[in-house]
């Protein structure tokens, strides 16, 4: 039976190590993992590092070179550290997931993003919410509970991986199709005060708009492509509207949406251009159909390049990423971590779906259920996450922690 001075004990234990904590964090976030390139190995290994002091013997599953490279990065390393507690079967094996590369900096930082420097109470730096700050939750949760309750039955198992900005596939994907791991619950890195059970798909396209390169004094001996992408543009914005009236049934999901993120194409001002491509990214609720997503989008696209004379498009398929539905086995995570969330910040937080793609489609699509928790704000925006001067909340990190050692306490029970 687990007593409220059990849950005490975890919390002052989490309270004891937390400038620890703040320190291993810290050194994670000083080692940059910006995606693309990706070169992410060396990461890996300075977070196996950093984890054998503490006793924790972490995996490493470099991803084979060649599919690294095909793949469009520079190195992924995966790591899986294994934490048994009794006779196997003895009781859940739960997974907690982190990754650790990231989308590079960019412009506008008034901190170093790879300082990780702490002000009022924050800490500045790429990844420090999005999601470095879960590889310290993670292991200092798993480290209070065994330290504190010391369980006999059951399993944790920690993967840190580095493929979530490119989609999953060489990050969970591969160790869940590598046979390497098979847990029954999965815990993903998420923010502290929403319990997120499902969540949006995302495809994306690049799209190449073919004409004829010509002199820009003599247009009409050429095809402007540029002329033909706006048409097609102008006919997928016109989808987009009608597909926002589409509204979805899961709590903090409401309709499908596309963007186009990136353009590109011609040689010189004086020259008509011949070839002009661009990226768009749709991302999808959970109640539609991908196929039938996809195969609207390419009718749309072929219709309107038809409708431009001496106009041809190439259509190639960059990601696509299943949206991820509630499984019923989640239901003891969740309540787990609603129920302790509640006492240690106070409030309940909802059990809701987010418009993100995140990595645990991949681990649903294998039958393993999972929610998304974890050290950060109430929103995206907050955390200035894919933004400048990312940052942390300090007290955020320890309260998370402490909620995720409680629930783990009641799992693993």
């Amino acid at each position: 039976m687990t007593t409220t001075t059990d849950y005490r004990a975890l919390d002052a234990w989490i309270d004891q190590h937390f400038d620890e904590e703040i320190a291993f964090l810290q050194a994670l976030v000083r080692v940059p993992t910006d995606t693309p390139p990706g070169n992410n190995a060396p990461h890996a290994e300075r977070t196996a590092e950093l984890l054998a002091p503490m006793g924790f013997e972490a995996e490493r599953h470099p991803v084979p070179q060649a599919d690294v490279q095909a793949y469009g990065m520079e190195s992924i390393t995966n790591l899986i550290v294994r934490r048994p507690y009794g006779p196997a079967g003895s009781g859940r094996t739960v997974a907690l997931n982190a990754h650790g590369d990231v989308v590079p900096p960019g412009e506008g930082w008034t901190h170093d993003p790879y300082g990780a420097e702490i002000v009022d109470g924050k800490m500045y730096g790429r990844a420090t919410a999005v999601s470095k700050g879960d590889f310290a939750s993670f292991t200092f949760a798993v480290r209070a509970l065994e330290a504190v309750a010391k369980p006999t039955q059951g399993a944790i198992e920690l993967h840190f991986t580095y493929d979530e900005e490119f989609g999953g596939l060489l990050g969970p994907g591969w160790l869940l199709q590598q046979g390497l791991t098979r847990p029954d619950l999965l815990l993903a890195a998420g923010f502290s005060y929403e319990v997120v059970t499902a969540h949006n798909g995302c495809l994306q396209l690049e799209v190449t708009v073919h004409g004829k390169m010509a002199h820009a004094a003599v247009p009409d001996t050429g095809v402007d492509a540029l002329q033909g992408a706006v048409h097609i543009l102008n006919a997928l914005y016109a989808l987009n509207t009608e597909n926002r009236k589409l509204l979805s049934k899961v709590p903090g999901i409401t309709h499908p949406y596309l963007n186009v993120g990136r353009i590109e194409g011609g040689t010189n001002t004086n020259v008509v251009p011949g070839k002009v491509s661009f990226k768009l990214d749709r991302r999808m609720i959970p109640e539609e159909n991908v196929a039938q997503v996809e195969a609207a989008i390419r009718a749309c696209i072929a219709k309107a390049a038809a409708e431009c004379q001496g106009i041809a498009v190439d259509i190639r398929r960059v990601l696509l990423a299943n949206a991820m539905t509630p499984l019923p086995g989640n239901q003891p995570l969740v309540a787990a971590l609603q129920k302790h969330a509640g006492e240690v910040f106070g409030t309940v937080p909802p059990a809701v779906g987010t418009p993100l793609y995140t990595d645990v489609r991949l681990y649903a699509e294998q039958g393993i259920p999972g929610v998304i928790y974890g050290a950060g704000p109430r929103t995206v925006l907050e955390s200035h996450a894919k933004r400048a001067d990312e940052r942390l909340d300090l007290e955020d990190l320890r309260r998370a922690t402490k909620v995720i050692a409680r629930a783990l306490h009641d799992l693993l029970k």
